[in-house]
């Protein structure tokens, strides 16, 4: 599950959580859309596929600042 949450403007990514168990894995999606609403709407349509892959860079450690880094499909 996710917690598709928020936090704060970046450069045009949207920052959310995935959650697993009782811990929260803080993700940042890059993306190409002028406001944080396109955004997460975007997140949101394809949520399965970010949720699979941050799961998988969380796996095998791909890790940047303690935050898994997506990029749009």
């Amino acid at each position: 599950m996710q917690d598709a949450r928020r936090v704060k403007p970046d450069d045009g990514a949207i920052t959310f959580f995935l959650a697993f168990g009782a811990s929260r894995q803080m993700c940042r999606l890059a993306t190409t859309f002028n406001t944080q609403k396109q955004a997460f709407s975007y997140l949101q349509k394809h949520r399965t596929q970010f949720e699979r892959m941050a799961r998988t860079r969380l796996a095998s450690g791909e890790v940047e600042d303690a935050i898994v880094v997506l990029s749009m499909l």
